[in-house]
């Protein structure tokens, strides 16, 4: 008996004719001194849809954002995460049938990775008998397992903010909701910066006075996105990890200092390099893209950036299925 027939054995096979479809925000996460701990549901959406064939093929049709490099067979790591879950629940699959639309920028620091197991772990928990089906918490262990962290999968999971934390081997989180006023923008570079590559970056180790500085900042920036966005600027300085990172992504944190040193709540998004700024109001937002386009032309004109002002989700992944 060869590896895959073993591994395999005892899992029961999917129902073919099922067709899931699934929608999932991208992410911010740390938003500055929340390092692995803080994320934030974007309004900005791939979408995921699987069908079961009675075939043993694999088809997939893959659109937008990594078309041009991503593969189109198991070792994507949608096909990879969902049959992960199928294992974990059970089961296997046989065919598929799988279109990704993906809007969110690959390698920019939004959670693209997260976005894509959130969205294939939970279509196949949908796939399967209703009485196998597992809660949100089961999906969010699984994919944080997969990522290492929960700070990008929770929000993609739940929307909104997510304060997530572990305890031992388990990952664990939850919500508050933002108030109307915060207005995301992000400024994304037409260059990539992997999240390993960031993370070599970081010391070991930081000071007791840095750890209390960032402490009280963090929990700052809790009450400025909940209660008080007056609060943003002070509640996004981060003394742990932004600017060990910084010479990895020179234009992103040239453009952070600049919007900080004029009053605009900057912050690196995850690893980087993408420059997000979570603006108090409309009015607000409207200067910040002034500057931040004025900034790049003057300062960055090598280096192309797409600028997006988004909303808050607060909804997470939404599921439509339909069985045959």
């Amino acid at each position: 008996m060869d590896t895959t027939s073993q591994a395999t054995v005892g899992l029961q096979l999917i129902e073919a004719g099922q067709r899931v479809t699934v929608r999932v925000p991208a992410t911010t996460a740390n938003l500055g001194p929340g390092y692995d701990s803080l994320g934030l549901a974007l309004g900005l959406h791939d979408t995921l849809t699987v069908e079961t064939l009675d075939t043993d093929e694999l088809l997939f049709d893959l659109r937008g954002e990594g078309a041009a490099t991503l593969p189109r067979d198991a070792s994507h790591l949608v096909v990879r995460a969902m049959a992960a879950a199928f294992r974990r629940l059970g089961f296997r699959h046989g065919g598929l049938k799988i279109t990704a639309e993906n809007v969110n920028p690959h390698g920019r620091g939004l959670g693209s990775s997260a976005s894509a197991v959130v969205a294939a772990v939970t279509a196949a928990n949908e796939l399967v008998p209703a009485e196998s089906r597992r809660g949100r918490d089961w999906i969010l262990q699984l994919t944080s397992e997969m990522e290492g962290h929960p700070d990008n999968v929770a929000p993609a999971i739940s929307g909104g903010l997510a304060l997530s934390w572990q305890d031992s081997d388990q990952y664990r989180s939850t919500t508050a909701t933002v108030v109307e006023q915060v207005v995301p923008i992000v400024a994304v570079p037409d260059f990539e910066l992997s999240t390993e590559a960031a993370r070599a970056l970081l010391p070991a180790s930081v000071g007791h006075h840095a750890a209390a500085m960032n402490a009280g900042r963090a929990a700052l920036l809790i009450h400025a996105l909940t209660h008080s966005p007056e609060f943003l600027l002070a509640g996004t300085e981060d003394y742990l990890h932004q600017s060990y990172r910084a010479e990895a992504m020179r234009p992103s944190a040239a453009l952070i200092a600049a919007l900080r040193a004029e009053g605009y709540a900057a912050v690196v998004s995850g690893a980087g390099p993408t420059v997000l700024v979570l603006a108090n109001g409309e009015a607000n937002a409207a200067e910040a893209l002034d500057f931040i386009a004025d900034f790049t032309a003057a300062n960055t004109p090598d280096v192309g950036w797409r600028v997006l002002k988004l909303s808050v989700d607060v909804e997470g992944a939404k599921v439509d299925v339909h069985r045959r």
